[in-house]
């Protein structure tokens, strides 16, 4: 895990070694004023000697300052570090997330990778910085105190040294115990996100149904059971604080106790007890803050394997060793396919499918909800694997080509459309970056979306709200074709995605598919039997199997399910798959 982390250090790894060495600069010369003021009292305030004030005052002030360039630069490397690491890591996870196939995708949650990105990465940045920092200077800091301690009075010094030992055992058990508590969060963290994302993506419908007060309960639930894991967390944690200044005082009496009787005795100077004194706020503060340390490396570990399994998660899906780059045509084979989205799924979606569609031939599939009509096309373009069996596209199967050659053949339009924020021109060119503004309009006069482009003020040019929130269902659906067509795909799916517009549109849209697309294979999952009664070839799924194919004459004589939908919708019965199923 820490191994895949520090992959991603890469080009700040000279800022990751430049700051614990100017640290330990700092360190050396934080450690020696202490010493410088020991030598100034002695020597100089007690026997008079101005000049040696003068001399050793004048290196104190050298030193100081060169301790604070030293921690400036330190901090300034380790800000460098830490940050460019987050921002490493954060590049690192998202080209990672662009290579998982649906199947990887389904492993995480939306709001986990969320979390991930954002919360997680933080999380690890700030431990990364304090390691650099913080986790070189404290020790550093309380081993040269310690060292110069036992220099001054090795009798005295050993009461730090006690001192030490049983802090170190009370702030292990305070930090231990608090550990278990931090790492409990992010997964509520995860719920948090989740509750936000799902508010803001659907709020048209919270307001619709006036469901404001259910889902500010359910984001304060969520906020509430983060707020009680940090609390109990720091109800341990604020321990650190009193255990540490009981320390001190009780350090700071006893060596003034001590130190005072030996003074009298002379066997201590008065400088040097000072120095003790001073050493002592280093030492046992060098210990705080390296129990902070250890504190939020504890917290950030959680945020370090949630991080490490996004960025070991393979793609179940990649290209073959050899891949082909041509697709020869749109012919379809499937030949004895199973397929499950679990692996070892007893139940398997789809169940011994055998298919054969010729080139440039128009399908329709229709079926009741659950009858895995979007399962059947998903593995045309490999967006999942099979479990048994092959699919072939232009006669060789799908696994064999590039996966980016096979996609841009194979334009699918999802259930869910989305557009993204930019103009029209730019979401139409996701279909094909370089095509011109007349293609564009090609396009979208096959889909049947230039005439309502062409009412809109600015055109082309108007701008589309992230998810298309400023465009009607009907009208992000046939933005979502023509960029689609755009790609002048040999395969054409529209996966339900016709849904929202009306049936004179949708009737439309597939005559203009017989004139601009004739050689393009077509395949049209629909709820409405008039989007696919005129197909060629239509096939009824019933629950993962094939159960029937045949023009739209032919089932209504032969198949019974068809029939019945038909009848269902012609008879103002509603349509047949509302939620036209996986």
């Amino acid at each position: 895990m820490i191994r895949t982390l520090l992959k991603e250090v890469k080009e700040y790894k000279a800022a990751s070694i430049a700051t614990p060495f100017f640290m330990i600069l700092e360190v050396l010369f934080e450690t020696l004023i202490p010493f410088l003021m020991a030598s100034i009292i002695d020597k100089g305030v007690n026997t008079g000697d101005i000049h040696h004030i003068y001399k050793v005052g004048g290196i104190m002030i050298v030193a100081a300052f060169c301790g604070l360039l030293a921690g400036m630069a330190g901090g300034r490397y380790g800000a460098k570090a830490s940050t460019g690491f987050a921002k490493n890591l954060r590049n690192k996870m998202f080209d990672q997330i662009q290579t998982y196939s649906f199947a990887n995708i389904d492993h995480f949650s939306t709001a986990g990778l969320v979390t991930r990105l954002t919360t997680d990465v933080t999380n690890v940045q700030n431990a990364y910085q304090m390691m650099l920092r913080m986790m070189m200077r404290a020790p550093a800091s309380m081993i040269c105190a310690m060292v110069m301690a036992f220099m001054i009075n090795a009798r005295l010094a050993s009461i730090y040294l006690v001192a030490v030992v049983i802090l170190g055992v009370i702030l292990f058990f305070i930090i231990r115990h608090a550990t278990a508590y931090f790492q409990q969060a992010f997964p509520k963290y995860d719920a948090l996100n989740a509750s936000v994302q799902e508010n803001v993506s659907a709020i048209r419908v919270v307001k619709a149904y006036v469901r404001e007060e259910q889902e500010t309960s359910k984001f304060q639930y969520a906020s509430k059971n983060i707020y009680d894991i940090f609390v109990r967390a720091e109800k341990n944690v604020i321990w650190n604080s009193p255990i540490m200044m009981f320390t001190v005082y009780t350090c700071i009496i006893l060596i003034s106790w001590f130190g005072a009787k030996m003074i009298v005795v002379k066997s201590l100077t008065t400088g040097e007890l000072m120095s003790l004194l001073a050493y002592c706020m280093n030492i046992l503060m060098s210990l705080m803050m390296l129990s902070m340390v250890f504190v939020m490396i504890s917290m950030s570990m959680a945020s370090m394997r949630r991080i490490a399994e996004v960025l070991d998660e393979t793609s179940d899906i990649h290209n073959p060793e050899h891949p082909l780059y041509e697709v020869a045509d749109g012919s379809i084979v499937f030949d004895h396919v199973d397929f499950s989205y679990k692996k070892n799924s007893q139940q398997p979606v789809l169940k011994d499918i055998n298919l054969s569609i010729r080139a440039g031939e128009t399908i329709g599939i229709i079926g009741g909800t659950g009858s895995a009509k979007s399962s059947l096309v998903n593995l045309i373009s490999r967006l999942y694997d099979v479990s048994e069996g092959t699919v072939r596209v232009g006669g060789k199967d799908v696994r064999s080509y590039d996966m980016e050659a096979l996609r841009n053949n194979v334009a699918v339009v999802l259930q869910k459309n989305v557009l993204f924020s930019g103009t029209i021109y730019d979401n139409l060119r996701w279909g094909n970056e370089t095509a011109t503004d007349e293609e564009c309009v090609a396009a979208c006069k096959a889909a049947c979306a230039d005439e309502f482009i062409e009412q809109l003020p600015q055109k082309y040019d108007t701008w589309i709200e992230r998810g298309g929130t400023n465009v009607s269902g009907g009208q992000k659906q046939r933005l979502c074709i023509a960029r689609a067509l755009l790609k002048k795909p040999k395969i054409l799916i529209l996966d339900d995605s016709t849904r929202a517009v009306d049936t004179a549109t949708d009737a439309k849209i597939r005559k203009a598919f017989k004139e601009a697309i004739p050689g393009t294979t077509k395949i049209i999952i629909a709820q409405r039997v008039s989007s696919v009664e005129d197909a060629d070839r239509i096939i009824v799924m019933d629950n993962g199997k094939i159960n029937g194919i045949g023009s739209h004459e032919e089932l209504m004589n032969t198949n019974e399910i068809y029939r019945e939908i038909y009848e269902s919708q012609t008879q103002g019965g509603g349509d047949f798959d509302e939620k036209a199923g996986e």
